[in-house]
């Protein structure tokens, strides 16, 4: 253990407190906020706000891109472009962080939970298939839950710490079953699968720039869409269903006040032209942990899937067990190295308990053994 601390400090050059993942403001950020704060267009109208929008969707090959307040506001949005309604059923990973799940509540819906698969850590096409197989027929062009009788509208597959699951076979799957893919892209930022961007294989994708992804501004998200029709109607959910007019308040629907402002929006402007740079470095950084632990026959580095080019945001281990890991994470956070442990499933919280469940083997063998460590840009 000591030697695993000693080799992360030797990586960052320092005794001193390693962060799991902060930020690098390197760039324009100062200057792009102090052209925003002298123009006085903070909120969600200012110049930043579109040209974020249109160098984000150009970076991830999407038509759109709409910049909100969080990747959980992005994802309840995009569910709702989804047409997911109250006492409809969303199909999910139960290894995943909880913003998935919260976003499907704020809809009304119930989370349905299915296996990931060992080399990917996100949603299982087989587990999926298995699922609806199993629990589900078709109705009317519609995926009917044969155990609560309720339409299932939507699956939103998550790509674990930046490493794509195979989304495409889930798009294949969902489309037989008239399910609506919603990415959940939060974490994948910069990662590509079969040389195609995460978080456009669906009709909807979604981004969070939260303080602790590869590009921030504090806070932040956006929804991706190559719909053209989607991608209006975003943008009028987002900004309070407002129509547009010089000086009259008019409302057409339940809107909600989730655009991003003008002050985000320049620092992810500038954080956004540092994005390749920080790509590589991860990479690098990448590399390295994955060359030491090679070392060690109890300790597995977590490595990029077949067919992927992960962006490597959290690199993360997997220890032979739960006692093992749950040492490692103790002497490691005594020591000056942020680690943490993978989330606890989600149908083991709470809000959750009562959700059906498919097979879970897979989740309950990393739940107990996966650990994240530093994974901060080096400089």
């Amino acid at each position: 253990m000591q030697k695993i601390v000693d080799f992360i400090q030797s990586i960052y050059n320092t005794k001193e407190f390693l962060p799991l993942h902060e930020p690098r403001f390197i760039g324009n950020e100062k200057k792009y906020l102090n052209d925003c704060i002298d123009s006085t267009f903070v909120s969600s109208v200012g110049k930043y706000v579109d040209i974020f929008e249109k160098q984000f969707a150009k970076k991830v090959g999407a038509k759109y891109a709409i910049a909100v307040v969080n990747g959980t506001l992005a994802l309840h949005i995009a569910l709702l472009l989804a047409n997911v309604k109250k006492d409809d059923e969303v199909i999910t990973q139960a290894l995943t962080f909880i913003a998935t799940c919260n976003a499907i509540n704020y809809c009304g819906a119930k989370p349905i939970f299915v296996d990931v698969d060992l080399d990917t850590l996100g949603l299982s096409p087989k587990a999926l298939e298995k699922f609806l197989e199993k629990n589900c027929i078709i109705k009317d062009g519609k995926c009917i839950n044969k155990t609560t009788n309720k339409i299932i509208k939507a699956c939103v597959p998550m790509h674990t710490f930046g490493h794509p699951c195979k989304i495409d076979k889930i798009v294949k799957i969902c489309k037989k079953w008239h399910i609506k893919v919603v990415e959940d892209s939060a974490e994948s930022l910069g990662s590509y699968y079969k040389n195609k961007h995460t978080g456009v294989f669906g009709k909807l994708g979604t981004f969070s720039f939260n303080g602790n992804k590869i590009i921030t501004s504090g806070g932040g998200g956006v929804i991706v869409t190559n719909d053209k029709k989607l991608a209006k109607k975003a943008k009028h959910l987002t900004t309070t269903a407002k129509i547009p007019h010089p000086w009259e308040y008019k409302h057409d629907m339940i809107g909600y006040n989730y655009r991003l402002v003008n002050l985000n929006a320049a620092l992810l402007v500038a954080q956004l032209e540092q994005l390749n740079k920080f790509l590589k470095n991860k990479r690098e950084l990448a590399q390295k942990y994955k060359k030491f632990f090679k070392e060690f026959d109890d300790i597995t580095f977590i490595k990029e899937p077949k067919n992927s080019k992960s962006n490597y945001w959290l690199n993360g281990i997997i220890f032979k067990n739960q006692k093992q890991r749950d040492k490692f994470l103790e002497f490691s956070n005594k020591n000056g190295i942020m680690t943490r442990p993978i989330w606890t499933l989600m149908n083991k919280l709470d809000m959750f308990k009562d959700a059906q469940c498919g097979s879970l083997k897979n989740s309950k063998y990393l739940e107990k053994r996966v650990v994240n460590i530093t994974s901060s840009v080096v400089i």
